[in-house]
């Protein structure tokens, strides 16, 4: 990334302990002579002068003591919130080892035990039972603050772990995380939140070390309204940021988003993220078979907030880049979830959600039809009689892409395009080596998971891309935050998602990776986000005026980057 070519300066008002006790602001060891001298810190430390390296050698054998995945994330916790430089500095110099430690898995075991762990609470929490006082709780907190990013979530669907009710804001502080790591957008401008309006899970109802709302779901009209009075607080005080809606259950995540879009910059993940990520990964692989995203039949294993937003964000990007029509897009589609095909039949028996509805198929198209005892048009079937091009699994069903699915599909593809994205690992749709033997090397592969590349029959290694929303999503969100855009449009993403798949190894070699190595998620996100800001310009929709050609420079000069500053005492200077 861009290294600032200067050592910024920065005047502090701050003294002694309140100094040391402020992250942002504390540099531990590194504080030179003269700042112990001027900032009352002599006695307070060590003689010795530290610089960053040195820190970070001592942060990471400190690390590496720790003997499990929780116990690192712990220690890493405890470092953010004492110094936010060395914490970014360490991440950043560790990045494939430790994303896993301080996001997905591992946060999903700390935010399991939110209520048991004792850790220093961090964000907004705002309660159902105190919204009488949701203005001056959402002042306290931001008051005196530039607040670019807001990450919110009622926690109802944490990263295939279900409900965890006030635990949530854990996944909303390691989302933010990723958006500073690597998108480089600044710690202190984001407002990490969760919407308390209770839990339907019963361990949590029943634990009495519970911290949060131990309460059933608010639902309806209070939950509608509740989360109203929270958005129009961030328009009022807030109006161009960017809010990122995080984990909420699938039929609240796309009413939501489809109701704010037109008034906010609004983003969700599990949506438009993985839509955009996939998007970026199918581009990837069919210019490798030289197709386009009209040529190919697409389906999608696992039908909710995920599944659809990948449905939604293909068609999108036809009818954006290939000129098509919805209605022409829509009918390359075909998604099966645990009812099975998604059909005109199983909606009239109520077994399709709204979202879904466009998708359906006609019932006279799949008469004759093989089907369970339930009457379920499975998975082997669709691929049977579909013969896609392209088969997408986002449904947590182990071992779903069996080699029947799998060795049929090849039947008539040469090149099969695969991507069990389903996480953890144990979730995967299959294994990318089995996928491999099973289609005698011609398949084209990226996962959700980060896997091992694969061995072709002739020995060559095929590296397995990992489909991480963290390649696109900080891209997207930078992006929107620079050019002060008051809506993240369809377009926007669609570009950024583009300039994603224009990175791709496999467009160099047919038999390289579909995405660029995660390691390079910093440079990648930054592509993205000058992507996202010309599009923005095109658009007329930033607000910034600057011309296409300096979208690049302008941007670096705004990208955080960890490096310690040197400071002078000022009263007047910055506290928080």
């Amino acid at each position: 990334m861009y290294l600032p070519t200067e050592v910024p300066k920065f005047h502090i008002a701050l003294r002694g302990e309140a100094l040391l006790n402020n992250p942002r602001w504390n540099k531990g060891s590194a504080f030179t002579v003269r700042e112990r001298k001027e900032f009352g810190l002599i006695g307070r430390l060590p003689s010795r002068v530290n610089d960053i390296d040195m820190q970070c050698k001592r942060a990471y054998n400190q690390l590496q003591m720790r003997d499990t995945a929780i116990a690192k994330n712990s220690f890493l916790q405890s470092l953010k919130d004492q110094n936010w430089v060395l914490y970014y500095t360490l991440l950043s110099r560790h990045l494939e080892e430790l994303t896993p430690i301080i996001y997905t898995p591992t946060e999903a075991e700390a935010i399991s035990k939110y209520s048991h762990l004792f850790r220093r609470t961090e964000g907004l929490y705002l309660t159902f039972t105190h919204q009488d006082s949701m203005e001056d709780d959402f002042l306290e907190q931001t008051r005196g603050r530039d607040i670019d990013l807001v990450v919110v979530t009622d926690a109802e669907a944490i990263l295939g772990i279900g409900d965890q009710g006030v635990g949530g804001i854990w996944i909303c502080t390691a989302k933010a995380v990723i958006y500073t790591l690597i998108g480089g957008i600044n710690p202190a401008n984001i407002l990490s939140v969760t919407l308390d309006v209770g839990t339907d899970n019963e361990s949590l109802l029943n634990d009495e070390l519970y911290i949060g709302w131990q309460h059933k779901r608010v639902r309806g009209k209070e939950y509608d309204d509740f989360v109203d009075k929270f958005m129009q607080l961030v328009r009022k005080y807030y109006p161009p940021n960017l809010v990122h809606f995080e984990d909420f259950g699938v039929d609240n995540a796309h009413r939501l988003i489809k109701h704010y879009s037109p008034l906010h910059s609004v983003f969700n993940d599990d949506i438009q993220g993985t839509g955009a990520v996939t998007l970026a990964t199918v581009l990837s692989a069919v210019k490798v078979t030289r197709g386009k995203l009209p040529e190919q039949r697409y389906v999608i294993f696992g039908a909710g907030s995920a599944g659809l937003g990948i449905a939604y964000q293909l068609r999108d990007a036809m009818v954006d880049i290939d000129g098509i029509s919805e209605a022409e897009a829509n009918k390359l589609f075909y998604l099966v979830d645990k009812d099975g095909l998604l059909t005109e039949q199983l909606a009239a028996r109520g077994g399709v959600r709204d979202e879904a509805k466009p998708f359906m198929r006609p019932g006279p198209e799949w008469q004759g039809a093989q089907t369970d005892e339930q009457g379920r048009i499975g998975l082997l079937e669709v691929v049977r009689r579909v013969k896609p091009t392209v088969l997408i699994g986002c449904s947590t069903v182990p071992k779903a892409f069996n080699d029947q699915v799998v060795k049929e599909m090849a039947k008539s593809c040469e090149r099969p395009i695969i991507l069990p994205l389903s996480n953890p690992s144990r979730l995967v749709e299959v294994d990318p080596q089995e996928a491999t033997d099973w289609t005698e090397g011609r398949a084209l592969l990226a996962t959700g998971s980060p896997f091992p590349p694969a061995r072709k029959p002739n020995g060559k290694q095929y590296p397995i891309s990992e489909c991480n929303n963290a390649l696109i999503y900080p891209g997207l969100g930078l992006g929107n935050i620079l050019c002060r855009s008051r809506r993240l449009t369809d377009r926007m993403i669609v570009a950024g998602a583009c300039r994603l798949a224009e990175l791709s190894p496999a467009l160099t070699d047919p038999d390289g990776a579909l995405l660029p190595d995660f390691r390079d998620a910093p440079n990648v996100n930054f592509e993205i986000a000058v992507a996202v800001i010309e599009e923005a310009i095109e658009e007329g929709v930033a607000e910034v005026d600057w011309k296409k050609e300096r979208v690049k420079e302008e941007a670096k000069r705004r990208i955080w980057k960890p490096v310690y500053g040197e400071y002078f005492y000022d009263p007047k200077g910055e506290t928080k």
